[in-house]
């Protein structure tokens, strides 16, 4: 299982992560999203503990806690949502919207 940290600082690096998060045990991972276009960190990260008591200690400590100007919001990560695949939109063609493409019915 791995801890959700959110409201960072853009300025924060994993190593910042790591050197905070091991004052409560073992740091295994930590990775801090950026967003696609512009590389910037995305304001979030996620840190995987070695065991749950650890991930416990380190939740307790620093959900609501103050850190690089910032009040952190801490707590266990949840699974990733699986997102159905394809592309874009809802596949709305002229047609479907009613108007201009011919075909709708008008009463």
């Amino acid at each position: 299982m791995s801890i959700y940290v959110g409201n960072l600082s853009y300025e924060v690096t994993q190593d910042d992560l790591s050197q905070t998060f091991a004052e409560y045990g073992t740091v295994k991972r930590v990775q801090v999203p950026t967003d696609r276009e512009t590389g910037r960190m995305r304001g979030f990260a996620f840190v995987e503990m070695e065991t749950d008591a650890e991930e416990a200690a380190a939740i307790e400590a620093l959900d609501g806690a103050e850190w690089m100007g910032r009040d952190l919001k801490v707590n266990k990560a949840k699974p990733r949502e699986e997102r159905p695949s394809g592309g874009g939109g809802g596949g709305w063609s002229n047609q479907n919207r009613g108007g201009g493409g011919g075909g709708g019915r008008r009463y």
